[in-house]
């Protein structure tokens, strides 16, 4: 029937009131109790009166809270269970959304707060509550009389009631009724449990929530958590109760604190009362409680003393208070200090603090008392400082000192009299209660005159049963105000200043500042300055006025030039963007395909920004300026400049439709790549289930715009995230992978970025004048009126006072000089300089910006309002212009001034007007700032002096703090910072000459493109911007990474024209040329002044433990530390190392964006953080063109082009082995790396003809970068290498989802070996061969995910990387496997790679065999192919007409299934060529040299080795080796493969150089003859390995070693068992004999050598093989070994001095020293 109770009467509630009924019967004496169902449903009315004054918390749990602690009370008050409910079925096509009517109309607050609702007569609208949409209140109309009245009483039973969404009306019952508005409940529905609100109307005429309806009597306010509230009277009435008879029914109204809570605070409640008193006005009778557990607050108790006193919870349970509890603040700020026994095992193991190092109460008590003793008395205690110190004792003392609970008080008294009387100590030992009711009411009862109030009062309870508690009563009047309003979240202290403005608490405070400072009226004196002038205005000094009609005629002298700004892109920016870049190129994840960056060929974005309309002009300005819009293409030149604001969004009520609109362009372009540009990022954090409309500004848009589900899984869409203080986007719960972080790089270009450490860095200076200024003067005078107005929020008293400041200071430089001392001298000056500035020698009219921050939007329009009507009554109208700069509006200005702008401008466009403070440069002006909090907006050059003195104790978390200061950062001239004392003094005594950086102020842009109004410098054509117009013009095309950028030092040259599309490329980081600078000479660009409050200086300015004060604070309120134990911020951390430490000691709190996100990070988002005003804008701007240019040139690659003659054969799908067998192997290399490389003899003469390795062809890149760092596990894996005769030790690095590929043993995980298929195998879809790629240096442009080229299928791939590499190819290339080369080869050359990867393969093929043997499985049916592949692989294709393009799967594929496969030794497959491709190759099949893609047989090329000390033709030697053994390679020329010309890494050069420098000025460049030298010489040596000194010294000297061998291709150089590059360049030619038995050879009895080459010849090399070769005379031998001692003897075991002469001076070994372990060789001559 809509009743609670119908049907199912409640035993507990039945049998209490029952016992209440004949209790009360027992004391009436009028005979007539009250029947027991009038006391259930029907209470009669209160008989007292109603009380004036109701007691609520402002900032914790509130009145309106009670509900949920009384639904608690029902459901522990041993109650049956509540019986099942099952709501019937909804009908058909009727609407079941949460939140609408079964009719589909909305009843969401939210959305019906505006709407008109017609309401029946006797009916009222009330707020229920949905379980589906618990951050929702429904609107319904409800009879009244069904609804309880203000003291629980008087409701009818049943319901009645109307839906005001479709208008239904007649609900008879509230079961039919919550069917209809779809409250879908588990349980009977009852209005009393879903009935919560009344809802009014507030003064703006909007539906809001009001008063809770008391369905089970008036609120005993039983708050069980304070959590930093402050506690304040409001105007609702408590009801009082006469008698016991009329109490109801007891209830457990009074718990210390709700379960689960790590803070136990106190209820508050009113004054206990005996039942036979009568009760005062105002006072609730309570159940009775024991004694010693309440604290009656005095009446009057902040009128009387003149503080709010702030109880600080300590350890243990603080007291229930009743009374005037508005006068008190309960604060849980420093009670997380004391929480150190709650910590985990994990969290001390962290910090590296054992269990017994925790400290005692007592030692925690006289730490903190020691702590608030040394406190300045303008400084107030600070959570992070104590944590510290508590920590830092913790780490001191193992088990802290022991302290006798008897001792206690005495040495926290002598820890106390340090203080001067400002700590005192109050030992009790009943409760803590006591000393705080023996505390207040002794500061109640004494006079003000005749109070000495200590600062600090620590109190104290000693008890045997519950040991040591403590709290702190804190009563110094600026030290209670700070606490209590720094416990206000600023839209809670926005509202009280709204508060005491609306309801006229101010007035006493401005009756009081309508007299000046000498007592005079201050309206009446300039009133009668006013007529004094008789209408004259001030122009240029004070002293000159004129006519304010002639002023408003004359027009400035500055020339426009100065305001025409050079756009230009920075090295930073650069080098942003590219990093940028290079993220998303990760994000290209082969394991989990977030990104497929291969099927982009677009880029669009958005632009979203905080609700700041300045901030919507400037970025629209910055976009237009830029040309990005031109260069994607999505523009033409003409539109771009009207549709830039089309690209920019604010986060307003509008941002819903725009967003729609966006996301349907991402669904309906599925090939354009979509950015999400979320810009200061950090401004609302509001969850969106918590967000509201909250002093005018919408809450939780972002993470309804940014985070909802459409947005994260858009496949299409990159979300970048920008922000200057991104500290609360780097919690616990971040949706950013700290590896999607980019971060603003430290390097100082030509001009320097002056931000927050510089300023702080600036009181070391100890200049005169400090550009980070503290007022004292202000400061105390604020003292003084906070001590005289406690009532009043400090930043009422603070701007009443600046705004008179500023009046006077006027004044005294115009109509009173009096008031001068009446004025701080920083006030003063800064409006002097403001008024006088534009009228100085050189300013041509050019004035400063004075920016005043007032937070508060009222006391901002009183500013102006105030100083508007004393400038004009003083005649400075047109000295200096005063504007509101708010976020919801734009710029007004006079149009006095704005003629003024467009003059400067020379624009002629008489519509223009400034929509950007850059618009204002050079003008003279205050502006006052407004707003919750700054919202990026960029200044002018011209902004001087930023006052921040309104900003005190309320803004003490590090964002709040420092975004405050960041409006004052800026870039300025070097010299300033290295010279700081004459770039003071020049600063000040040079006023007239303005801060005119390049960039000061302004963020730093990118030269224009040909999109652009105008042409400007350059960087390089792909990076800073060909226009799209001139891509076709370009005869060569770079990449987005290429080396045009790369000329730091080159000299800047305007930016190339549509007319003259030869000029290629300049410099991008060379700040302009004086072309584009208007001839003008870059002006000094000095720092800004700050002035700031007295708490925000010690906060800036003060170094706690190295650190700036600011960077130890809390980084913003919507998170929360995870332990008090953490260790400090570390001084000198930025970018990634703070993001580490802000990620793992945050967490969010409840109503943070990130609370509730998802455990794995959003994978498409990247983090862009710099400093405040540092050119983000320009960096994201240039990202987005450079990864369009990307997009566009991943089509266009550079690969070399091979021409080869070709034999005339058979066409055959596969090749047979005996066939194969019979073709005659070419020993010439061809390919165009070995184009400089000795030609290998043979009797197949003219067959190579060399290709050119720059050909510019176009085809598809199918390589791409990888993502974000996974889990990976490291395994060591241990072998004998037969070759090192030594075991090696490997190691691997495997991510967890690549761990299927190995064998671990079932103990410990140890790694056995890498699985291998088997060669029965029957499934074709599984690659057999594993693929081991080389890379050294390409971490960034090495081509190393396989994904596309394997067509998204499964395959093993190794990254074989040197162990001095492995952390930055962990970072790059995180879900590849990498197998780890020893230390030892950290130098070495890419033969060592490959040796080891074919050592590692054949002994892992000997571990499978024995494993599959052990499983019954043939040893030689385990598959003995592995594929070494080069890291500049880009495209595999068949020979066809056209091409077809095939992927490396397919390739693979057909070489593994060639019958009889395991008989050849290497396949590999021919290179792309430009006049093979047109033709089928005459013969399928080559013998021939195979390199960087071969698939390698390491069974039968067990005995034939890799070189590990090679850095050239290793594979060349490789091949020679295998061929002469008899085995055979097989090339598969109807598949071709291009490689990609990467100019950077691969076999990279050393950098040769002395190996001591010390005292070597400059070093001279060292020829390769000097890479030798006779052993024991004084020759420099050189720092570099000694194989790699030898095969350059050999590549360019090698005509001196061999002579006779130069341009004689028929009497080549005899090189055994190894092939080295002699230089083809002068013609020497290269023999190569096996001298194994059973080797293959060519045929040499009727050749003559014209020189011998014995390289590190082995036991195979013996006199007889030598003896058996013919030489011609004056042919000349080079020996070469490892040491002298080996070189001697090889000559005497090969008997080489029969034949051969040897002098001394033919020795030589490399420039190396001897612990770099050189190579020696001889020379001789042929006798």
């Amino acid at each position: 029937m809509g009743n609670s109770y119908a049907g199912q009467l409640k035993s507990a509630r039945f049998e209490e009131a029952l016992h209440n009924s004949i209790e009360a019967s027992l004391r009436s004496t009028s005979g007539d109790p009250q029947p027991i169902f009038t006391q259930l449903y029907l209470e009669p009315d209160a008989k007292e009166a109603e009380p004036e004054q109701e007691s609520e918390l402002i900032n914790g749990h509130s009145t309106n809270d009670l509900e949920e602690l009384e639904e608690d009370e029902d459901s522990e008050g041993g109650s049956p269970p509540p019986v099942p409910y099952l709501q019937t079925a909804a009908p058909d096509g009727c609407c079941t959304l949460d939140g609408f009517c079964q009719a589909g109309k909305d009843l969401r607050l939210v959305s019906m707060a505006t709407e008109s609702i017609d309401i029946p007569a006797g009916f009222e609208l009330v707020g229920a509550k949905s379980p589906g949409v618990p951050e929702h209140i429904l609107v319904c109309a409800v009879d009244r009389r069904f609804l309880p009245d203000n003291h629980g009483k008087n409701a009818l039973l049943g319901f009645s009631g109307n839906c005001v969404g479709c208008g239904e009306k007649g609900f008879r019952y509230f079961t039919e009724f919550s069917n209809h508005i779809n409250l879908k409940l588990s349980t009977q529905p009852k209005k009393q449990k879903h009935l919560k609100y009344h809802l009014v109307k507030n003064a703006q005429g909007t539906l809001c929530k009001g008063p809770i309806i008391c369905w089970k009597g008036p609120p005993t306010l039983c708050v069980s958590c304070v959590c930093g509230a402050a506690i304040r009277k409001v105007g609702r009435p408590l009801c009082p109760v006469s008698s016991a008879m009329n109490s109801g029914p007891p209830k457990k109204r009074h718990r210390s604190w709700i379960s689960g809570s790590a803070v136990p605070v106190p209820a508050i409640r009113s004054v206990l009362v005996s039942p036979t008193q009568t009760p005062a006005p105002g006072i609730v009778q309570p159940q009775p409680v024991s004694v010693g557990e309440t604290v009656i607050v005095p009446e009057n108790l902040l009128s009387s003393a003149g503080v709010r006193p702030v109880i600080l919870i300590g350890h243990g349970t603080l007291p229930y208070f009743y009374g005037n509890v508005g006068d008190i603040v309960v604060s849980p700020l420093l009670v997380s200090c004391y929480q150190s026994s709650s910590v985990s095992e994990q969290t001390l193991q962290n910090v590296g603090v054992a269990s017994s190092q925790l400290l005692s109460v007592e030692t925690m008590i006289l730490l903190t008392l020691q702590y608030l003793a040394r406190l300045a008395p303008d400084q107030i205690p600070l959570r992070e400082e104590l944590e510290q110190i508590l920590f830092n004792a913790m780490q001191c003392c193992s088990g802290g000192v022991a302290v006798p609970p008897p001792q206690l008080p005495w040495l926290a008294r002598l820890e106390a009299s340090v203080s001067g009387g400002g700590v005192q100590v109050l030992v009790t030992h009943s409760s803590l209660g006591e000393g705080i009711s023996e505390s207040l009411r002794s500061l109640s009862e004494t006079p003000p005159l005749q109070q000495s109030l200590p600062t600090y009062v620590l109190i104290i309870c000693s008890s045997k049963i519950h040991g040591n508690q403590f709290c702190v009563l804190v009563l110094g009047k600026f030290q209670a105000r700070a606490l209590a309003e720094g416990m206000l979240t600023t839209n809670e202290f926005l509202k009280e200043i709204s508060y005491e403005l609306i309801t006229g608490k101010v007035s006493v405070l401005a009756s009081h500042f309508k007299t000046t400072s000498l007592g005079e009226n201050l309206d009446k004196q300039l009133l009668r300055y006013q007529r004094r002038r008789r209408g004259k205005v001030v122009q240029g000094e004070v002293t000159e006025t004129i006519h304010s009609q002639e002023g408003g005629a004359m027009s400035p002298t500055t020339e426009p030039e100065f305001f025409t700004k050079v756009f230009q892109i920075f090295p930073a920016q650069l080098g942003v963007a590219r990093s940028l870049l290079s993220q998303v190129c990760s994000l290209a994840d082969s394991g989990t395909h977030h990104l497929d960056l291969g099927r982009f060929s677009k880029v669009d974005f958005l632009v979203l920004v905080p609700p700041s309309h300045v901030l919507v002009h400037q970025t629209a300005q910055r976009i237009r300026e830029s040309g990005v819009l031109v260069d994607l293409g999505n523009e033409d030149v003409l539109s771009a400049h009207h549709r830039a604001e089309k690209y920019v969004v604010r986060l307003d009520s509008d941002v819903h439709c725009r967003m729609e609109t966006f996301m349907k362009k991402v669904r309906q372009n599925p090939y354009t790549l979509f950015v999400l540009v979320h810009d200061n990022s950090h401004v609302d954090l509001t969850s969106a289930l918590s967000g509201s409309v909250s002093h005018g500004d919408l809450q939780g848009l972002s993470d309804r715009v940014v985070n909802c589900s459409e947005v994260l899984e858009a496949e299409n869409l990159l979300v970048l995230q920008v922000s200057c203080f991104p500290y609360t986007l780097q919690s616990r719960q971040s949706r950013i992978s700290i590896h999607n972080e980019v971060h603003w790089p430290t390097e100082e270009p030509t001009l320097v970025y002056f931000g927050l450490k510089d300023f702080s860095q600036s009181l070391q200076w100890g200049v005169a004048s400090p550009i980070l200024r503290c007022d004292d003067a202000f400061e105390k005078m604020v003292h003084s009126l906070l001590e005289r107005h406690p009532h009043l929020h400090s930043m009422v008293i603070r701007s009443y006072l600046l705004i008179q400041q500023y009046t006077e200071a006027m004044m005294a430089l115009t109509s009173s000089p009096c008031l001068r001392d009446h004025v701080t001298p920083e006030t003063l000056s800064m409006v002097e300089d403001l008024i006088n500035a534009p009228s100085r020698e050189a300013a041509q009219g050019r004035g400063h910006m004075l920016l005043v921050r007032v937070p508060s939007l009222q006391l901002a329009m009183l500013a102006r309002e105030r100083l508007e009507d004393v400038r004009d009554k003083l005649g400075l109208q047109m000295c200096f212009a005063v504007i509101l700069g708010s976020p919801s509006s734009e710029l007004q200005i006079s149009k006095n001034f704005i003629s003024l702008l467009r003059t400067w401008r020379g624009c002629e466009n008489d519509d223009w007007v400034p929509h950007t403070y850059e618009d204002l440069e050079g003008l003279s002006c205050i502006v006052i700032l407004t707003g919750k909090d700054p919202l990026g907006e960029t200044f002018p050059r011209s902004l001087k002096y930023s006052d921040l003195r309104l900003i005190d104790s309320s803004y003490l978390t590090r964002t709040a703090l420092e975004q405050e200061v960041g409006l004052a950062c800026t870039y300025v001239s070097r010299t300033v910072v290295q010279e700081p004392k004459r770039g003071e003094m020049s600063r000040e005594s040079d006023g007239e000459k303005p801060s005119t950086s390049l960039n000061d102020g302004e963020e730093l842009e990118r030269p224009q493109s040909n999109g652009s109004a105008a042409t400007r410098t350059s960087g390089s054509l792909v990076e800073n911007g060909v226009s799209s117009s001139d891509v076709g013009t370009l005869t060569l095309k770079q990449e987005c990474d290429s080396a045009g950028s790369h000329a730091p030092h080159s000299k800047p040259r305007p930016y190339p024209s549509l007319s003259s599309p030869s000029s290629s490329s300049s410099s991008s980081t060379q700040r302009p040329s004086q072309s584009t600078q208007c001839q003008r000479e870059p002006r000094r660009a000095a720092p800004r002044t700050l002035v700031v409050s007295r708490a925000a200086y010690g906060l800036l300015g003060g170094q706690w433990g190295g650190q700036r004060g600011s960077c130890l604070l809390l980084p913003h309120a919507d998170v929360a530390w995870s332990s008090s134990l953490r260790p400090p911020l570390a001084p000198g951390l930025q970018g990634a190392q703070q993001s580490e430490y802000y990620r793992q000691w945050t967490v969010t709190r409840q109503q943070h964006a990130d609370h509730d996100a998802s455990t794995e990070p959003h994978t498409r988002r990247l983090l862009l953080s710099g400093p405040p005003q540092v050119g983000k804008t320009g960096a994201y701007l240039q990202f987005i063109r450079i990864l369009f240019k990307m997009l566009i040139r991943l089509s266009e690659v550079d690969v070399y082009d091979e021409e080869e003659e070709e034999e005339e054969g058979e066409a055959s799908l596969w090749p047979d082995v005996e066939a194969v067998g019979r073709l005659t192997f070419d020993p010439s290399p061809r390919d165009p790396k070995f184009r400089n490389a000795s030609p290998v003899y043979s009797d197949r003469t003219g067959r190579s003809s060399r290709g050119d390795p720059h050909m510019w062809r176009c085809c598809v890149i199918i390589m791409l970068f990888l993502l974000q760092l996974s889990e990976c596990s490291f395994h060591s894996f241990t072998f004998c290498s037969s070759m090192l005769g030594e075991e090696v030790q490997l190691q691997f690095v495997i991510p967890k989802n690549k761990e299927h590929h190995f064998v671990f043993s079932q103990q410990g995980k140890h790694l056995e070996s890498l699985r291998l298929p088997l060669i029965s195998s029957q499934d074709s879809d599984v690659l057999r061969s594993p693929i081991f790629t080389p890379t050294t240096g390409r971490h960034e442009h090495g081509l190393l995910n396989l994904f596309h080229a394997m067509d998204g299928h499964a395959h093993l791939h190794v990254l074989v990387v040197k162990q001095s590499e492995m952390s930055v190819y962990r970072k790059y290339w995180p879900n590849h496997i990498l197998l780890v080369l020893p230390a030892v080869f950290n130098h070495s050359g890419v033969g060592a790679a490959r040796f080891m990867i074919k050592e590692l393969s054949y002994h892992n093929l000997e571990l499978e065999r024995n494993r599959v043997e052990e499983q019954g499985v043939k040893r030689h049916d385990v598959w003995p192919f592995i594929v070494m592949m080069d890291d500049s692989c880009v495209l595999w294709g068949a020979h066809a007409w056209p091409l077809v393009d095939v992927s490396l799967r397919a390739v693979l594929q057909h070489m593994e299934n060639t019958p009889k496969v395991s008989l050849y030794s290497v396949c590999g497959v021919r290179k792309w060529s430009s006049s093979a491709a047109h033709r089928t190759p005459s013969t399928p099949f080559s013998r021939c040299h195979l390199h960087d893609f071969v698939m390698l047989n390491v069974d039968l090329t067990q005995n034939v080795q890799y070189d590990l000390n090679r850095y050239d033709c290793d594979e060349v030697d490789f091949n020679l080796r295998v061929n002469s053994s008899g085995l055979l390679l097989c090339r598969f020329n109807n598949f071709f493969l291009m490689k990609k010309h990467i100019p950077v890494g691969g076999n990279q050069h050393f950098l040769v150089k002395p190996k001591l420098t010390v005292g070597i000025e400059t070093l001279a460049p060292i020829s390769p003859s000097q890479y030798v030298c006779a052993p024991d010489s004084k020759q420099t040596l050189l720092d570099a390995p000694a194989q790699f000194l030898l095969e350059r010294f050999l590549q360019s000297c090698s005509h001196r070693l061999f002579p006779k061998a130069v341009q004689n291709r028929r009497n080549p150089v005899l090189a055994i068992d190894s092939y080295l590059d002699l230089s083809a360049e002068v013609g020497i030619s290269v023999c190569y004999i096996n001298s194994r038995p059973h080797s293959t050879n060519l045929n040499h009895e009727d050749l003559q050598f014209s020189g011998l080459l014995l390289y590190l010849c082995d036991s195979f090399v013996v006199s007889a093989l030598l003896k058996k070769f013919c030489f011609l005379k004056g042919a000349t031998l080079c020996v070469i070994c490892q040491d002298r001692s080996s070189l001697r003897q090889t000559i005497v075991r090969l008997e080489l001095e029969d034949e051969w002469q040897f002098r001394l001076r033919d020795e030589f070994q490399t420039a190396n020293c001897s612990e770099d372990r050189p190579l020696y060789f001889l020379t001789g001559r042929h006798v």
